[in-house]
């Protein structure tokens, strides 16, 4: 089963909206993942956010890229930066989402 934790043990139960680049060349790429009001930020989470781990049957995935989003002083959102060095990291990652956008219900559209 495929989920995201900010906090180890805590999974994150907002859907995020994904964002995907990959160079001309295939071999560079970054996803953009931007959760709105997430759980991980609620007055009830008391866990610090140490990174988003994106978590499956083959293992982990992780990045400490991660950014908190405050509105009038009040958590409203988290942005993640997943950095893809190479095509094994890129078609790895690509392996997760698929994973993840089965469980979550998610859909793929071209910009």
């Amino acid at each position: 089963m495929a989920k995201i934790q900010f906090s180890r043990g805590i999974d994150e139960e907002a859907v995020p909206e994904v964002r995907l680049t990959r160079s001309k060349s295939g071999d560079q790429g970054t996803a953009t993942f931007v959760f709105e009001n997430p759980k991980s930020l609620s007055s009830t989470s008391n866990q610090d956010i140490t990174g988003m781990y994106m978590i499956d049957e083959e293992g982990e995935l992780l990045t400490r890229e991660v950014k908190a989003k405050f509105i009038n002083g009040q958590p409203a959102g988290l942005e993640a930066l997943y950095i893809m060095k190479s095509a094994a990291e890129w078609e790895r990652f690509m392996r997760f989402m698929e994973r993840y956008s089965e469980v979550k219900g998610l859909g793929l559209s071209k910009a």
